[in-house]
């Protein structure tokens, strides 16, 4: 049994959707044991939905691979570890292409996207049930995920180190999972999509209250604080984030939210209770460090 299939073994797999979302998920990991080779878990650390997916286990898929610097540095290059990422694929007899993309405004975010050009479909991956599945993907279909590094991230974070086993055993520096709360919780307050709604943030939080987890709010003050949302010199304590969340929910479009994140869950039922009222009792309960 390769290694891809000993990964696929985890997950339910019940349509082509789950095929693609659990390839994915591997695709990541893989590409997270480039990163360890090449030393990059020295100079930064894993934050965001994907971090809270592989390590804490959240019930929902992620896009994305966010990272942050431990300091900031302007002249970080992402690009030195590229090699690392291909090496690991290529061990795997899977082809990717790396491409790193070009800058068309001044960004702290250091950005490329990771490709997979071995389609889906020609994919030796002998799982029982899986064979079926597989030849309901049109043949063409290819992978993409992106990885940002925050080059200028604001600090006052902490980190610990988690230890993946699979496709072999390495070590990944991670935020802390009230650090990764804080990085949520601004995201949701003050993350500025106009008419969108990313329900994800909205499941996470829940995510975060029902696991009783508690708000580093040190990190969230610093991010607000580099956002331009929050004065430096005012105090952020439970009551004004409280606030803050309930003014938040106020305005939140319910169904918006249930369509955005429902495409990256196993089961959507969870979504059905979902309102304002009941937001509204999540946010009472949160608890900080």
């Amino acid at each position: 049994m390769s290694i891809i299939e000993q990964m696929l073994l985890k997950y339910d797999i019940k349509s082509s959707d789950d095929v693609i979302n659990a390839l994915k998920e591997i695709y990541q990991e893989i590409a997270l044991l480039g990163l360890y080779r090449g030393g990059f878990f020295q100079k930064a650390c894993f934050y965001g939905g994907t971090a809270l997916r592989i390590i804490h286990n959240l019930d929902r898929f992620s896009e994305d691979l966010d990272f942050s610097l431990l300091k900031k540095d302007n002249e970080f290059d992402i690009e030195e570890y590229f090699t690392f990422i291909v090496d690991e694929f290529e061990a795997l007899n899977l082809k990717v292409e790396l491409i790193k993309k070009r800058k068309t405004t001044k960004s702290d975010i250091e950005s490329a996207f990771l490709k997979n050009d071995t389609s889906i479909h020609t994919l030796s991956i002998d799982v029982p049930k899986l064979s079926n599945i597989l030849n309901t993907i049109h043949s063409g279909k290819k992978l993409k995920i992106k990885f940002e590094v925050d080059t200028n991230p604001p600090l006052n974070f902490k980190t610990s180190s988690h230890t993946m086993l699979l496709p072999t055993t390495f070590n990944i520096l991670a935020m802390t999972l009230p650090s990764l709360y804080a990085g949520k919780l601004h995201a949701l307050l003050f993350r500025n999509w106009k008419t969108r709604v990313k329900g994800r943030d909205w499941y996470d939080f829940e995510w975060y209250i029902k696991r009783g987890a508690k708000v580093d709010l040190r990190h969230l003050k610093q991010r607000m604080v580099d956002s331009g949302d929050f004065k430096k010199d005012t105090d952020l304590n439970i009551d004004t984030l409280k606030e803050l969340l309930h003014t938040k929910i106020d305005t939140l479009d319910i169904q918006k939210a249930k369509d955005e994140v429902k495409v990256f869950l196993n089961d959507s039922h969870s979504l059905e209770f979902w309102s304002r009222d009941y937001f509204h009792i999540l946010a009472d309960k949160i608890e900080v460090v």
